[in-house]
């Protein structure tokens, strides 16, 4: 395998998705990369689970609370399927497609 990816999200049952048909969906049956969807839900602390919050700032709209999302992400960075590359440091974290 060369390559490994992690994705943390509130919706795991929706991957691999469109990746499952295509070359990439090849690519992961054939062993050559691997994916692990992880549940943010998971690591919330609250009977209920709660992984959003309102923006500290006001306005429309909720945010995805930051204790919540850390522990996954250093839940994902512990696992032992998770690529280091050492010219990245300790490996990328993507929030979105859209962000910076």
């Amino acid at each position: 395998m060369t390559f490994a990816a992690t994705v943390l999200t509130l919706y795991p049952e929706m991957f691999p998705g469109p990746l499952g048909v295509s070359l990439a969906g090849r690519a992961l049956a054939e062993g050559k990369w691997s994916m692990d969807a992880v549940q943010i839900r998971d690591f919330a602390a609250d009977k209920h689970r709660t992984v959003d919050d309102t923006p500290a700032g006001g306005g429309a709209g909720m945010v995805l609370r930051v204790d919540v999302l850390a522990k996954a992400v250093d839940h994902a960075r512990g696992l032992s399927g998770l690529a280091i590359l050492p010219e990245l440091g300790s490996g990328r974290i993507f929030a979105s497609p859209s962000s910076p």
